[in-house]
């Protein structure tokens, strides 16, 4: 590889690299009773690089990562990163078929996993993979054993920063999974930006919440340690442990979703107050609207704290981001334009609309990803010769330049920060004999921020009693994840449709939600 002009590319298994050398004896990982320093990550991350590449694999091969957040999810990045080889995180939730399609498509090499969810896998013997099973070795050999084979010298594969370092896979409007391809410069950034923003670098402490295999639980997962601080383990999300966790290991900064702060809410009076959380100074919330009276709870349970409430997306990482010292002053935004970010909102001719109007949102940045894997199309639909993407959101700003989310353009659906894509689960269910029509649309939900909400038009003039109701739930289960199936049931004469026969779904929205 050719040097690059002004200094060494951008890698994420840099700050491992920096931080083994600065602070070797520093913790960087907490899992419990669990912790790892910075010396041992980066010699386990090491291992791990040395032994895919021993197996055959070679540059810019895909290994997928099928794991909860757990101690191990950092080296394993870091390792993946220094062999040069690129991760494809699996989604825990996802049905065998959906992980089958990803570990295809993706053209996965090796597969690194948690013992106890080689279910989700299923069966892997004619793809040829090179597994490694941490916990147990139901579809691959141990884990440590391996490691502990391995050459412990940093494998040092050179990549470019624009080079991916991970593929992750999220529903599209088509029904299928599309791989949003992230390079080592977008979240290395990442990264650092944030630590700056939300305090966590050396000295710092802070808690991995969101699951890591999606994009924002990663990038907040990970980054602390890259910076040069500690993460804790958080293994799934309970609001009475995550308390404990937060008063154990003395959390300062932790990433939270709506439905975290709702939960919380839910516990009751008094409930946060019983937990020593005096070192807790800043908290930031993403993944869907935080809306304005859940906002003002957590002002006034957490107070003094800094509260940020941020907004992005897979492809175009961070967007926006409002500051404590705008959270009274501007409710229901998200915020201005994040470090180097260029926004731009236009109408359906892609025309500037003035502020107050609404418009879809575009941005500019070094977060944006390279593209979709394999799907230059979809890359395109998305993209603008000069560089903007966008997510296909509505948005008014207001005269300061401040967002207001106004719609999703896509009709995506977010549901526990969870993105549920409607077109998937209208695709399942026309695969259902009783079903002549389908439309899915999301609901407000107080606990998961929005609900799946299924409008079904039947056949042959069936009724749509509990007994069908059941047998729908059971047919998208054996074909979706948990979270995308409809909790919500209605039958209806027809669906509404424009003169294209487009179906409207805002008035489906605002019509009744249940059967």
């Amino acid at each position: 590889m050719p040097i690059r002009p002004g200094g060494a590319g951008l890698s994420i298994a840099g700050g491992i690299r920096e931080f083994a050398l600065a602070s070797p004896t520093a913790t960087a990982v907490i899992d419990g009773d669990r912790r790892l320093s910075f010396a041992a990550l980066d010699e386990r991350a090491s291992r791990l690089g040395q032994h895919l590449l021993g197996r055959g694999l070679r540059p810019g091969d895909r290994v997928a990562v099928l794991l909860g957040n757990r101690l191990e999810y950092p080296e394993i990045a870091a390792g993946i990163a220094k062999a040069g080889l690129v991760m494809v995180p699996l989604n825990p939730r996802l049905t065998p078929g959906e992980s089958r399609y990803i570990l295809e498509h993706s053209g996965a090499r090796a597969l690194v996993l948690d013992d106890a969810l080689a279910a989700v896998a299923g069966d892997l013997a004619d793809l040829g993979l090179v597994v490694l099973g941490i916990g147990g070795t139901q579809l691959g050999p141990d884990y440590d054993t391996q490691l502990a084979r391995a050459d412990s010298r940093d494998p040092g594969v050179a990549v470019d920063e624009l080079d991916a370092f991970c593929i992750a896979y999220t529903s599209g409007t088509t029904g299928r999974p599309k791989g949003v391809v992230i390079s080592h410069r977008s979240r290395a950034l990442t990264f650092y930006l944030s630590a700056l923003e939300w305090g966590l670098g050396p000295g710092r402490t802070s808690a991995a919440v969101a699951p890591m295999y999606h994009g924002a639980g990663f990038a907040f997962g990970y980054a602390p340690v890259f910076a040069g601080g500690t993460v804790t383990m958080l293994p799934h999300w309970d609001p009475e442990e995550f308390l404990a966790l937060m008063e154990r290991d003395r959390v300062q900064s932790t990433f939270l979703v709506p439905t975290h702060a709702q939960m919380l809410r839910g516990l009751g009076e008094g409930a946060v107050a019983k937990h020593d959380l005096g070192a807790l100074d800043t908290l930031y919330f993403n993944a869907a609207a935080l809306p304005w009276p859940l906002k003002q709870w957590v002002m006034s349970e957490f107070p003094g704290r800094g509260i940020h409430e941020l907004y992005g997306s897979t492809e175009a990482g961070i967007i926006t981001n409002l500051r404590p010292a705008d959270q009274d002053r501007k409710p229901g935004s998200v915020g201005h334009a994040w470090f180097m970010t260029e926004l731009r909102v236009v109408d359906d001719a892609g025309n500037p609309v003035a502020a107050g109007e609404p418009g879809e949102l575009f941005s500019r940045s070094p977060f944006l990803m390279n593209g979709y894997h394999d799907n230059p199309e979809a890359t395109a639909e998305c993209t603008t010769e000069d560089g903007f993407l966008t997510c296909g959101d509505v948005v008014v700003r207001d005269d300061e330049g401040y967002v207001h989310i106004v719609d999703r353009k896509k009709d995506l659906i977010i549901s526990g920060g969870l993105n549920v894509y409607p077109r998937e689960i209208e695709d399942a269910l026309a695969s259902h004999p009783a079903v002549a029509d389908s439309a899915v649309v999301g609901v407000p939900s107080e606990a998961w921020g929005e609900e799946v909400s299924a409008y079904v038009v039947l056949r042959d003039g069936r009724s749509l009693d509990d007994a069908l109701s059941a047998e729908l739930t059971s047919h998208c289960r054996d074909r979706l994840a948990g979270y995308k199936i409809p909790r919500h049931w209605a039958a209806i004469g027809a669906l509404p449709r424009n003169a294209s026969g487009k179906v409207l779904k805002r008035e489906l929205r605002d019509g009744p939600s249940t059967n």
